[in-house]
Order: C-alpha cells, then sequence, then structure tokens
C-alpha cells in the first residue's frame, strides 16, 4: 500500500474529491503505516484509532487498488449456521468452483446472528481472499466499507432480508416453491393443511409460506392461521410443532413443512401419536436434500438447488473480481462505470413426489 493510492466520492452538495493515503492519514492524526495497518486487517492498532481510520475511509469512499497479485488463495465461506445437511450441500457447491479455480475455502459462522461479528470482518482484511460468500446471512453498513475499502467482493446467498439492489444475490423461486407444494396436496383432497414455517425474520420462510396461503386462496379454501406455525428450519421444531398440530382435535390431514429437517421432526411426532404417512398424514418438505429419499415413506419435497445456487454464488464472486475496476456497485469491485447489472439471480425450484402425500382418507 502506497501514499499514490487514492479514493473518490461524491456526496450530495459537494464535488468529487481525491483523498490519498497520506492524506487520510493526516485528517485522522496518525502515520500512513498506521492507515495501511488498519486496512490490512492488522491487530497491532488501538481500538479508538482504528475506529478514527475507518470512518476516515468510510466518508472518502475509499477504495484499495485491486491486484490480483496480493489476493490470498481464497474463498470466505460464511453461514449464519453451520450444523446440517442443507450447509454440506452448500459448501460441496462452492468447493466445486474453488476447486476448479485452484483455491481453497474458509469456513465461518455467524453463531445465529444476521450478520458476522466485528472480528471476523478484520480476520477478512487480513486473508485478503478473492471474494466473500454469505449464507442466510448479510452485512452491517461498516461491515459492507470494509470490505468495499479493501476491494474484496462478496456475494449473498439466500439472503436472510432483502440485501438492496445493489448488493449481488443468488436465490431460489421461495414462492413458487411454497405454492407448488400446496397447491399438489390441494389437488390430492386436502382441505385442511397445516404448515410449519421457518423463522418468520428470513425472506425465504416468509416467500414460501406466501405461496402456501396463495394456493389456497385460488383453490377457494379459508386460510386458517391457528393452522400456520413458526419454527426456526431445525428437527426439533418439526417435532414440536408437529406434536401441536397433530394432537388438535381438528388435526390437519397433511402439513406443508418449511424445509426437509422440520418434514423429519413431522415424521417422528406422526409417528409417536401412532398416524401412519401418507395414509393418517401427508406431508412436503423443501430443499430436496439427499436424506429426503432415504426416509421412509420417501419424502415429497420442492427441490431447492443448492449445490447449483453455491456454484452459481461462487461463479458470480470470482467474476466481480475478476471484473476490471469499473463497478460502483456495493459488493463490486469500485471504479468507473459498472460494466454487467449485478443484481438478485434466483434459481428454479421444482416438486419432487414421492411417497409420503397421498388423497386424505375418506
Amino acid at each position: 500500500m502506497t501514499a499514490s493510492d487514492s479514493a473518490e466520492t461524491q456526496t450530495a452538495g459537494r464535488p468529487t474529491q481525491t483523498a490519498t493515503l497520506a492524506e487520510i492519514a493526516r485528517e485522522a492524526g496518525v502515520s500512513a503505516p498506521t492507515v495501511s495497518k488498519v486496512l490490512n486487517g492488522r491487530a497491532d492498532v488501538a481500538p479508538a484509532t482504528r475506529t478514527r481510520v475507518e470512518d476516515l475511509l468510510r466518508v472518502y469512499g475509499y477504495r484499495r487498488r485491486r491486484a490480483e497479485a496480493t489476493r490470498s488463495p481464497l474463498i470466505d465461506l460464511v453461514f449464519h449456521e453451520l450444523e446440517s445437511a442443507w450447509a454440506m450441500e452448500v459448501i460441496r457447491g462452492v468447493e466445486n468452483v474453488a476447486r476448479d479455480a485452484g483455491l481453497s475455502v474458509v469456513l465461518s459462522e455467524s453463531a445465529g446472528r444476521l450478520t458476522p461479528g466485528r472480528t471476523w470482518a478484520d480476520q477478512v482484511a487480513a486473508r485478503r481472499p478473492h471474494g466473500v460468500i454469505l449464507v442466510l446471512s448479510g452485512l452491517d453498513e461498516s461491515q459492507r466499507a470494509l470490505l468495499t475499502s479493501r476491494s474484496i467482493p462478496f456475494v449473498v446467498m439466500d439472503p436472510a432480508g432483502d440485501p438492496g439492489a445493489d448488493v449481488p444475490s443468488i436465490g431460489a423461486t421461495n414462492w413458487q416453491g411454497g405454492l407448488a407444494a400446496t397447491r399438489h396436496l390441494v389437488e390430492l383432497g386436502h382441505t385442511r393443511i397445516g404448515a410449519i414455517s421457518g423463522p418468520s425474520r428470513m425472506m425465504c420462510s416468509r416467500a414460501r409460506v406466501d405461496g402456501y396461503r396463495a394456493a389456497l386462496e385460488t383453490a377457494g379454501l379459508p386460510v386458517d392461521t391457528s393452522l400456520i406455525t413458526t419454527g426456526d428450519f431445525h428437527h426439533e421444531a418439526g417435532y414440536r410443532l408437529g406434536l401441536e398440530l397433530l394432537r388438535r382435535p381438528d388435526r390437519p390431514t397433511a402439513v406443508f413443512a418449511g424445509n426437509d429437517l422440520q418434514a423429519l421432526g413431522l415424521y417422528e411426532a406422526a409417528r409417536e401419536l401412532g398416524l401412519r404417512i401418507p395414509e393418517d398424514l401427508s406431508v412436503v418438505g423443501f430443499d430436496d436434500l439427499p436424506v429426503a429419499r432415504w426416509v421412509g415413506p420417501p419424502l415429497t419435497t420442492v427441490r431447492q438447488p443448492l449445490t447449483e445456487m453455491a456454484e452459481a454464488a461462487a461463479k458470480l464472486v470470482l467474476d466481480l473480481a475478476r471484473e476490471p475496476e469499473s463497478s460502483t456497485a456495493v459488493g463490486v469491485p469500485p471504479g468507473r462505470a459498472k460494466s454487467r447489472p449485478w443484481g438478485r439471480v434466483e434459481l428454479a425450484t421444482s416438486l419432487v413426489v414421492r411417497s409420503s402425500t397421498a388423497a386424505p382418507a375418506a
């Protein structure tokens, strides 16, 4: 990093201006090497000094000039939670692309938080990877600024919330999947259909339930909100909420589970209550994990192309890393003008019918 590296910014009512590393150091009251340490994620900088320098880098829109030789041969893959077969499908997809590109993958977890901690951002700055992929997660404003100032591109896969139009993201057609799952049950003749959703704070959960509602309304069936429960995408939630639904005197004859793990929990609840699948209860999941084919009976589910989504995210982040310095989008290397319209890409879901669904008993 040299003092000739500069930043350009345009703010309302203020002309475009350029700040060199030395000028930022002077305004922060520190040396240029100290600013360089902050940019490189070094730990030997006082917290107050680091904050002051980061604030100035953000104010001036500082962006480090990209140089392929300075990057580590890494892709950072960040999970909201890292503990299920779902995560393994994502890792497999990213690894497929990284292997072909001669790169390694660094895994980290935000321990259930929707944004990683600040320590993680500093570690990424120090590693200088080719790019970052965040799964069911996101970045706060300061983290975005930190990565952008280091010219580290990032892509969000299956974002928990709306990441913004300027953040490249990869998702799936969750609403269409919820619609297809519920429509399948309606066409079999079910009229009381329950739902075990994922966390309401996650965009994919809300979209799947919206698709479920749309299928019922289109069929002229009432939406009984007491049959819609909210889980957390884990097996235990499917079991617990499954017991609640199936112990009702007016229990549903079919349930759409927000993912396969909750569907498997529902299987356990049905067995405990002596209910047979699909004779007494039809079940549809979401994801089409490998285990969906192995359980008894094999699970009807909505296939979410997780491996393909992860491959698309990895290819996109590498494309962004290779882009010339000609883009202004958040998460995209900076420069004069964006050469391609980065935004949200959705891969299609599809219903996979197996043996867990049938017409309701007479």
